[in-house]
This record gives structure tokens, C-alpha cells and sequence, in this order.
């Protein structure tokens, strides 16, 4: 089975955007109810037995079960009888956000994520639904959504044939309403081959990426471009009475210029992988957990660069592209010459080049590291950086006339094993 998500701008009518704006509304509460259910019943058993609590809590039976999902959903039906606002809203819209909570507690003890936190009218932002009931649902521009009606949007793209729609998210953004649709396709996609050039990608704050090639990429940061004029709208902020129209008004553009940084920076990644994918079989990058880089001396600039989201964008764009994409070790990177695996020793941050005692080889520190990362993954896939597509098919059991997609393309069949031949041949002489 093949998920795709795509994101559409929405146009929606004023009527739509009061009806979109109160199921946000709805949700909020739903969500602040139950989560004040769960903390109750949590607080209420975190003392002792035999001492009463410093804090005023609701004192709960002890036969109490524990409120999770399944408690919190039947509660939900029974509540529609007592407030007829939740009949307003379609009923397993809430029900997803009763199991979004249930994820983020699952979260919290399974991932070591923070508390669920209380939502206001700011950070309650999207909903979702998760059945669009039968009959046609897209036409032309126009989407069909439960209690909305029809809605348009703007078709940027074209829904892939053989695709259908199974859920839809509505978000609320700053410089808009959009629609993430959820598509499906029952077919299954083979794994990519490690085949064709390999290349090494380091990370870093200097350079914003250094490939294995000895290209370096400058770190664009998007956020200090536009630091001094978000500075000075949140200093305006801070004079604003809480809950006046003037602060709404500020919020929403302190809010539009956010969404500009991150709109820049992820269209700005988008292009650079793209590019970074061409005429290449291969890409390796660090296992690094850039949560730890976010909370040093340079979380800042750590944020602004977005690795994280940088490497995520990455692996789907060589999907796409049909590239191998896979982590390797990142341990001692910057310690290591690529030519001869030499422990050249630890480096400063101001050392910015790489000049082994061993056997001399000199060049850039982030362009070594990447190709230190290069080498390991091609020890991982089982080939050596020097060889192209035949060691690595080799490697993994196949031969070149078992490549799908493999007949009569340049790089595979015969023309692969007689520029194999050749090469060998002028090796010998």
C-alpha cells in the first residue's frame, strides 16, 4: 500500500470559514476536557496513600478506571445529550482528536515526549476527517467535505491516476485555510538498488552541507535575514492588552512573517535536494539526532537551518528520484582521513582543513567528513567508493539483467559489463 499526502490551498466562503473556525473551536474543547479528565485522575494517585496532597485536587474513587480512549469516546456520546454543541460537529472528527490525545500520552511514555499541553484559541490549528462517506468527492476544483459542502481549492498539481482520496486534514495557517489530502494506491514499490555514484553528505553550521565531491553549499539563514523586523513587531507585543483586537492583529502578523521564514527555507530545501539528487545513484548522511544540536551554545542557528527537516525532505525526494538513500555511523567524521583511515586527531571548530600526517591528502574538513561518511556507506552496501553499478549489484546477490527498468537504458545491460571489461583491460595493460 502507497500513502502520498498533498497540500492544497482552500478557498473557502465566509460561510465556510465560520463553520471551519467553530469545529476548531469545538475540538479546543473537547481536547481541554479530556486532558483535564487524565490529569485529574494522574494527579489524584501521585501521592502517598497515607498523606493528603499539598495542592487541591478532585478527590477520585480508587475503583476509578483509568480515563483513555475508549472510556473517553463512550463519555463523549453520552455528553451530546447534555450540550448540543457537540452534535454540531461531525461526530468522528472528535473522536480523532480523542485519539490524538491518546497519542501523545502514548508518546510521552514511549518516546520520552513532554506533557500534552492545554490549547487556546491559537494551537488548536487543524482537524481531521477520516471517512468522506460515498459517492464522487473531487470535482474539477471543488472538494466535497461532511457539514462544509463544496469547497474549493487551487489544483496545483494533478491527483495521481489509480490514487483515491481516504482522509482529509483541514489546517488553519496564517496565511490561510489549506486542505491535506491523504491518497492511496494499492501497490506495492519495490526497494531501491544501491547502485551508481555514491555521495557523502556532512552537515554543519559553517557550510550548510559539504558533499563528498568537494562542493559546499553557504548557509542561507532564513531567520536572521528577517531577525530585526521580528524583533520589532514582538517588542510592539508586549504593550498590547491581552485579548484586544489590536494584539489579534499583531499575532496574525507575527504569525504571516513566520510562515514566510519556513515557507522560504523548505521551498529553498526542496530545490537543493533535487539538485543534489542529479546524476547520482547514492546518498549517505550522518545518524545524528539534531534535538541535541537544538538545545547547545548554537541552538539558534541550529533551528534556522532546519536539518532536521532537511534530511526528512531528502529521503522522500530520493525516493522519488529513484537514489539510495541510508545513515551511517557519525562518530569520529572530522578524525579520520578518507584516503588512508588515519586517526588524524580531534579538530577544533576553528580548524576548518583537513591535512593528514600519514599521507599527506589536504582539503576542505567538511568535504573530508563527507567523504569519510561516502566510504562508510559503501562499506555498509558492501562495494568501495572507486567501483560503479556492478559491484554494488554484485553485492546484494544480483546480476544486471535482473535490474527492473533495466533494458536498454545507458549504465545497465551489456553497455554496463563491456565498460566493466574495458576498464579492466586498461588496468592490466
Amino acid at each position: 500500500m502507497l500513502t502520498l499526502t498533498y497540500e492544497y490551498k482552500a478557498n473557502p466562503t465566509k460561510e465556510q470559514i465560520n463553520l471551519i473556525e467553530h469545529t476548531l473551536d469545538v475540538c479546543r474543547k473537547v481536547w481541554n476536557f479530556a486532558l483535564r479528565e487524565r490529569k485529574d485522575w494522574i494527579n489524584s494517585r501521585s501521592g502517598p496513600v497515607n498523606a493528603c496532597s499539598l495542592v487541591s485536587e478532585y478527590i477520585i474513587p480508587a475503583d476509578e478506571p483509568y480515563p483513555n480512549y475508549n472510556a473517553q469516546a463512550k463519555s463523549l456520546t453520552l455528553a451530546k445529550k447534555q450540550y448540543p454543541e457537540l452534535k454540531t460537529v461531525n461526530a468522528q472528527v472528535l473522536q480523532q482528536v480523542l485519539r490524538k490525545l491518546e497519542t501523545a500520552f502514548i508518546d510521552m511514555k514511549r518516546k520520552g515526549m513532554g506533557f500534552p499541553r492545554f490549547k487556546n484559541r491559537y494551537r488548536m490549528r487543524s482537524y481531521v476527517y477520516p471517512q468522506l462517506g460515498e459517492g464522487q468527492i473531487l470535482k474539477g476544483n471543488q472538494i466535497k467535505l461532511p457539514q462544509i459542502g463544496w469547497m474549493e481549492y487551487v489544483k496545483s498539481r494533478e491527483i495521481p491516476d489509480g490514487f483515491t482520496v481516504k482522509q482529509v486534514r483541514v489546517v488553519r495557517k496564517a496565511s490561510g485555510y489549506f486542505l491535506m489530502l491523504t491518497l492511496e494506491c494499492n501497490v506495492d514499490v519495490p526497494d531501491i538498488v544501491p547502485a551508481g555514484h555514491p555521495v557523502g553528505l556532512d552537515l554543519g553550521l559553517d557550510k550548510f552541507v559539504a558533499t563528498s565531491d568537494g562542493a559546499l553549499i553557504e548557509h542561507p539563514r532564513f531567520l536572521q535575514t528577517l531577525h530585526r523586523k521580528l524583533k520589532l513587531l514582538q517588542r510592539r507585543l508586549k504593550n498590547k492588552q491581552k485579548g484586544s483586537r489590536n494584539r489579534h492583529k499583531l499575532n496574525k502578523k507575527i504569525a504571516r512573517l513566520h510562515q514566510r521564514i519556513s515557507d522560504t527555507r523548505k521551498d529553498w530545501q526542496f530545490k537543493l535536494t533535487h539538485k543534489l539528487c542529479d546524476d547520482i545513484g547514492m546518498i549517505f548522511v550522518e545518524d545524528i539526532d539534531f534535538r541535541v544540536w537544538a538545545k547547545g551554545m548554537f541552538c539558534k542557528h541550529t533551528l534556522d537551518a532546519g536539518f532536521g527537516q532537511f534530511v526528512s525532505i531528502l529521503q522522500r525526494v530520493c525516493w522519488k528520484r529513484g537514489v539510495y538513500f541510508a545513515k551511517v555511523n557519525k562518530d569520529y567524521t572530522s578524525q579520520v582521513c578518507p584516503q588512508c583511515d588515519a586517526h588524524t586527531g580531534k579538530k577544533e571548530l576553528k580548524d576548518r582543513i583537513h591535512s593528514c600526517p600519514e599521507c599527506g591528502y589536504t582539503t576542505h574538513r567538511d568535504v573530508a567528513a563527507a567523504q569519510v561518511i561516502r566510504n562508510r556507506g559503501a562499506s555498509a552496501v558492501g562495494g568501495s567508493p572507486d567501483l560503479r553499478h556492478l559491484a554494488w549489484i554484485n553485492a546484494l546477490g544480483r546480476s544486471v539483467d535482473q535490474i527492473a527498468c533495466g533494458d536498454g537504458l545507458t549504465g545497465t545491460g551489456n553497455s554496463l559489463v563491456k565498460s566493466q571489461r574495458s576498464r579492466k583491460k586498461g588496468g592490466e595493460a
